[in-house]
C-alpha cells in the first residue's frame, strides 16, 4: 500500500485524501488548523459536500486517513506528497502563493528522502518551476520531482468528479514523475492527460476561463430576450444541440461565483497583463458578470419604484446548490444591493444558512415558510431543490404578495401564469408584463 500525504485540508485537500484513501491508498492529510484537525480526528466533516462526510468515516474506520497537524509525521515515508493549500486573490487579481511557498519550504527543511511532490492547488503558471529550483536549494542530494496535478472538482459533486470525472491532467517534465502520477490514479475510472508542467497549469486556468465565457455570453443574450420578448431557454437548447457549442453553462441566471470562476479568470487577466497581453474578451467575461449580480434587484426597482421598508425573502446564500460555499455568491452582492434600496431582508439557505450569524448583517430564517411570511416578494438566488420542487402555492400561502424574482428561472412560466402569481425571471416574459411586440421592434430598411 503506497503512502501518501496531503497538505492543506481545504475543499481540495480533503476530497482528494478521502478518495485516495477509498481507493486503498495509506493517506496523511496535514493542516497547521489545530481547531479543523481536532474536528476531523473526530470525524467531523467542516465543509458541506454530499457523501464526503460517509465516505471520510469510513476510510477512518479502515485505517487508510489520519488526520495530524505535524508535517515531520506526516511526510514520514510518503511516496507522494499533495500541496492543495489556498491561492486566494490578492487585490489586484493575482494569485496569492505564501501558503504554496510555506508547505514547500517545510517540505524542503524536513524531507529525508526521495519523493514526488504534486502540486494540486491552482497556481499562475511558472510555479512548478519556482517549487522545483527551492528544493533544488534546499536538498540538493535528494531526487525531489515536481507535478502539476490541477483540479477540475465541482462543489456539489465532487466526490464523483474524482472517480469519473472527464479526465485528469499530470503535467511533469521528468517521466519517472510522470509514471508515479499516473500509477496513483490508476485505481479511478477517469482518462489521463500527461504533459508538460507549464500547459498544465494553463489548462486549469484557460478551462475555467472558457465556461465562465460561456455563462456571460448566454446572459448577455437573455437581457436581449427580456427586451425582445424571446424565451432563453429556448435559445439556449437551440445553442446546444450544435455539437460545436454543447449545451453545457448555457442556463441563464444571475452569474457565476464560487472559489474558482471569479478568482481563476482574475488570474489569468493579471498573467496576460504581465505578458504585456491585454485579454479583452476575458475582461469583458467579468464585466458582465458583475453587471449580471444586480439584475434581479434591478427589475425589482423596476417593478415597484422603491424598495424602501419592502419584506424580502432570499431563498439562497451559497452561490450553487449542494455546498455551503459562500465565497463570491451573487446573493452576498443581492443582499447588499436591497439593503442599500434600504429593504427588509431576510434569508434561507439549506446549508449555508449558518454562515449568517457572522457573515450577513440580515436575519436568517429556519424555514423558507418563515422566510416567505408576510413578505412583499421574493427572489430566487440559489436553484437548490428545495426552492426548485417548491409548490407554487406556498409563495401564496404564506407571502403577503406572491411576487417572485427568480435568478435561476426553476419554474415554467406556464405555471406561475396558472397559479395566478407574479413572477419574473431571466430572459423570459415574466407573469406582470407583456414583452415587446412587432410593433415596437422592426428591421430598419
Amino acid at each position: 500500500m503506497k503512502k501518501l500525504a496531503i497538505i492543506g485540508t481545504g475543499y481540495v485537500g480533503l476530497v482528494t485524501g478521502v478518495c485516495l484513501a477509498h481507493v486503498g491508498y495509506h493517506v496523511t492529510c496535514i493542516d497547521i488548523d489545530l481547531g479543523r484537525i481536532k474536528k476531523l480526528s473526530n470525524g467531523q466533516c467542516p465543509i458541506y459536500e454530499p457523501e464526503l462526510e460517509k465516505l471520510m468515516k469510513l476510510n477512518m474506520e479502515k485505517g487508510n486517513l489520519e488526520f495530524t497537524s505535524t508535517l515531520t509525521s506526516g511526510i514520514q515515508e510518503a511516496e507522494a506528497i499533495f500541496i492543495a493549500v489556498g491561492t486566494p486573490q490578492r487585490t489586484d487579481g493575482s494569485a496569492e502563493l505564501k501558503f504554496i511557498q510555506k508547505a514547500v519550504f517545510d517540505i524542503g527543511m524536513t524531507i529525508r528522502h526521495d519523493l514526488t511532490v504534486i502540486v494540486k492547488s491552482t497556481v499562475p503558471v511558472g510555479t512548478c518551476d519556482m517549487v522545483k529550483r527551492t528544493f533544488e536549494t534546499l536538498q540538493p542530494s535528494r531526487q525531489i520531482h515536481v507535478v502539476s496535478n490541477p483540479e477540475f472538482l465541482r462543489e456539489g459533486s465532487a466526490i464523483n468528479d474524482m472517480f469519473y470525472g472527464d479526465r485528469i491532467v499530470i503535467g511533469a517534465d521528468h517521466r519517472e514523475a510522470s509514471i508515479m502520477a499516473e500509477a496513483i490514479y490508476a485505481p479511478f475510472s477517469v482518462p489521463i492527460f500527461c504533459t508538460d508542467v507549464r500547459t498544465a497549469e494553463l489548462i486549469k486556468y484557460s478551462s475555467n476561463a472558457f465556461l465562465a465565457t460561456k455563462i456571460s455570453f448566454i446572459n448577455e443574450i437573455s437581457t436581449i430576450c427580456d427586451k425582445l420578448g424571446a424565451n432563453i431557454e429556448d435559445v439556449a437548447m437551440g445553442m446546444g444541440m450544435d455539437k460545436r457549442i454543447g449545451e453545457q453553462f448555457l442556463k441563464a441566471g444571475i452569474g457565476y461565483g464560487g472559489s474558482c470562476f471569479p478568482k481563476d479568470t482574475q488570474a489569468l487577466v493579471q498573467m496576460a497583463d504581465q505578458l504585456n497581453e491585454d485579454f479583452h474578451l476575458l475582461k469583458s467575461v467579468i464585466q458582465v458578470n458583475q453587471k449580471q449580480r444586480g439584475v434581479l434587484v434591478e427589475k425589482a426597482v423596476e417593478r415597484f419604484g422603491s424598495l424602501k421598508g419592502k419584506r424580502v425573502a432570499v431563498l439562497g446564500l451559497s452561490f450553487k446548490p449542494d455546498t455551503d460555499d459562500l465565497r463570491e455568491s451573487p446573493a452576498l452582492t443581492i443582499i447588499d444591493k436591497l439593503l442599500a434600496e434600504e429593504a427588509d431582508v431576510v434569508a434561507f439557505d439549506p446549508a449555508a444558512q449558518y454562515h449568517t450569524i457572522n457573515t450577513l448583517k440580515i436575519p436568517r430564517a429556519e424555514t423558507i415558510e418563515t422566510a416567505l411570511k408576510e413578505a412583499d416578494l421574493a427572489m430566487i438566488v440559489t436553484e437548490w431543490k428545495e426552492f426548485v420542487n417548491l409548490p407554487l402555492s406556498t409563495f401564496k400561502r404564506w407571502m403577503k404578495s406572491p411576487v417572485i424574482f427568480d435568478g435561476r428561472n426553476c419554474y415554467p412560466i406556464t405555471n406561475a401564469r396558472n397559479e395566478g402569481i407574479e413572477y419574473h425571471s431571466i430572459g423570459r416574459a415574466s407573469t406582470f408584463s407583456t414583452p415587446m411586440n412587432n410593433k415596437d421592434f422592426a428591421i430598419k430598411e
